[in-house]
Parts: C-alpha cells; sequence; structure tokens
C-alpha cells in the first residue's frame, strides 16, 4: 500500500489481504488470498480495513478497499497484527513517501448470535484502547482532521463524539457488516453518525459471499455532513467517486451549531 501510495501519489484508503494469526509459538502471521473487494472513494482521502472474525480458531482481516485522490498523497491500510498469540485488528496510514503516520487498533470487539450465525472476536483478538487521528491536506489548501474506526465501532457513538469534540471532520469506517446487521442498520448508522457530529463519513465495505461461506453486506459509502449519501458501491470490486467540501462542511456547522450546544459531556 505504501509503494502504491507513492506510485499514483494518492490518499489510497484501507487494502487488506486477509491475515491468518497462528498461535504465537506458530511464527509469523500468514497472507492469504482474500474474497471480493468493495471500494469507496472521496477526493479528500480516508482509512479501510476489513472485519476480523472467528474462523477455526483463527483470526482474519477481510480486504476493503477504497481509495481518495489527493494530489499530497498517503494511504491508510488494515491489518490483523499478533499481540501474544491472538490479534489486533489496526488500521494503518501511509503518507505518499511511505512513511506510517497513523495507527489505530479497533477497540470494540463483535459479538453475536442469532442460532444460526455466531461470531466472537473476543476469541481472537485484542482490543485497542485509544482513539487516534490524523491530518489530512486537500488539494484546496485545507486540512481535514480525521477520525479513525473499524466496523463493529460504528455502533458506539461515544467514539465519534470524542473524534468530534478533537476536530475531527471526517470520519472513517472500514467494515464488513454481516449481511443480516449490515441489511438492518448499516446505512442508518453511518448516517447517524454523520448527522449528529456534523463531519464526512468514508466507509469502505466488504459485500458478498466470501470463500470461508460468511456473507456480507457490503454498500460502500461516502455520506456528508448533513447525512446525505454521495456515493454507494453494493458490493463486489469497484469504485464509489464523491467530493467532500471543507468549505461547506463548515458552514452548516455555522448554521446548524449543535456541536457547541452540548449540556452534557
Amino acid at each position: 500500500m505504501a509503494a502504491t501510495a507513492r506510485e499514483l501519489g494518492l490518499w489510497i484508503v484501507g487494502g487488506t489481504l486477509p491475515l491468518s494469526c497462528e498461535p504465537a509459538d506458530a511464527g509469523a502471521p500468514r497472507r492469504s488470498a482474500g474474497p471480493s473487494q468493495a471500494k469507496a472513494a472521496a477526493p479528500s482521502g480516508g482509512s479501510a480495513t476489513g472485519e476480523a472474525v472467528e474462523r477455526g480458531g483463527k483470526c482474519f482481516a477481510g480486504p476493503s478497499q477504497a481509495k481518495a485522490a489527493a494530489p499530497s498523497g498517503g494511504s491508510a491500510t488494515g491489518e490483523a497484527v499478533e499481540r501474544g498469540g491472538k490479534c489486533r485488528n489496526a488500521s494503518l496510514v501511509f503518507s505518499p513517501a511511505g512513511k506510517r503516520i497513523a495507527h489505530y487498533d479497533k477497540i470494540h470487539l463483535f459479538r453475536f448470535n442469532d442460532g444460526e450465525r455466531r461470531y466472537d472476536e473476543a476469541a481472537v483478538l485484542v482490543p485497542g484502547s485509544q482513539p487516534v487521528t490524523f491530518d489530512l491536506p486537500a488539494r484546496d489548501g485545507h486540512v481535514w482532521r480525521v477520525g479513525m474506526s473499524v466496523c463493529y465501532d460504528l455502533r458506539f457513538p461515544e467514539l465519534y463524539r470524542a473524534y468530534a469534540a478533537q476536530g475531527a471532520d471526517l470520519l472513517l469506517v472500514p467494515s464488513a457488516f454481516t449481511h443480516v446487521t449490515g441489511q438492518a442498520h448499516w446505512e442508518v448508522l453511518l448516517r447517524a453518525r454523520a448527522i449528529e457530529n456534523l463531519s464526512g463519513v468514508i466507509a469502505a465495505a466488504q459485500g458478498g459471499l466470501h470463500e470461508n461461506g460468511r456473507r456480507t453486506w457490503g454498500h460502500s459509502m461516502v455520506v456528508d455532513a448533513w447525512g446525505q449519501v454521495l456515493a454507494e458501491h453494493a458490493e463486489g470490486a469497484g469504485v464509489a467517486l464523491a467530493e467532500l467540501d471543507w468549505a461547506a462542511l463548515h458552514q452548516r456547522r455555522q448554521q446548524l451549531p449543535a456541536l457547541g450546544h452540548r449540556r452534557l459531556k
């Protein structure tokens, strides 16, 4: 990903190969081929990684990709990072020179059991503990403050409120929502996070049937600060293009200064 960022001079959002994390005494994590990719794009940049889920005692971080063109360049990618026999689902951001400038470990671990499907990320993953932001210069000279998250984090609005308090105006939500939960909740949660924080949202998402039998919802989206879906790609390989306007976003914040009206903090 760092090499691609240098070659193209773009902010490249996401792009992981699945990693299987064996126990610590089995050596380094092994890369394997991944399922279909979903892409979402916006001119100002962002970050994406795939969800990690339990499969036979291993954890897999799936390949979601999104690309965002900005001449100042950079890239963000996710991977599972081994920690004492378990993994962290990490989102990494690289500059156009290939230098890592941000590293976020997914804080909230997914658990779901409806009698037919069962997921328990805590069995194979270690949660992160710190919100992470980075600054992204755009072609128009404005600098976006970007808040990082991964998939299941989307259900915890306090994380994004913390980012808003730090001045974030763009939120990244790379994901691999299950088909069941995604169909019910994906779009409404993305739009809610955008609206309540008056921030743009870029959410690259895996979608389709995976080799291991898992079905993910997909529907990569770019959402503006007013909650409008600017671009969407349902599933499979593809690109969704949208332009996020920094000046328009901050005009909305002046028109509706809700972030300054908070009474409970």
